[in-house]
């Protein structure tokens, strides 16, 4: 859940978002649910002589599942927040371990 509300902080920026298949989106995300589906609009793609069948598309949805990267512009993220953050999510009662 941790990052699906820090995600939701980011409506109305601009990200990239490069999927599994390597086609990389560059877009204003509108929207992004807890399955991490994220919705873009005034999409561009960053390698468009590969893709010519994307340059009419201005807006797409994004299934989580194929995402491999999300890049964020470096001003929205606050390191310390996202530390405190993940820090009390781990120390909740029922939290699990890693091994």
């Amino acid at each position: 859940m941790l990052f699906y509300s820090f995600f939701k902080t980011l409506v109305g920026q601009t990200v990239t978002v490069e999927l599994k298949n390597d086609l990389a989106i560059i877009g204003v995300l509108v929207s992004v649910d807890q399955f991490l589906n994220i919705k873009l609009d005034n999409i561009q793609v960053v390698d468009e002589a590969r893709y010519p069948h994307m340059i009419a598309v201005k807006n797409c949805f994004i299934r989580g599942s194929v995402v491999r990267y999300v890049q964020l512009p470096p001003a929205s993220v606050d390191t310390g927040l996202l530390q405190d953050a993940a820090r009390r999510e781990a120390q909740q009662p029922g939290a699990t371990k890693a091994r």
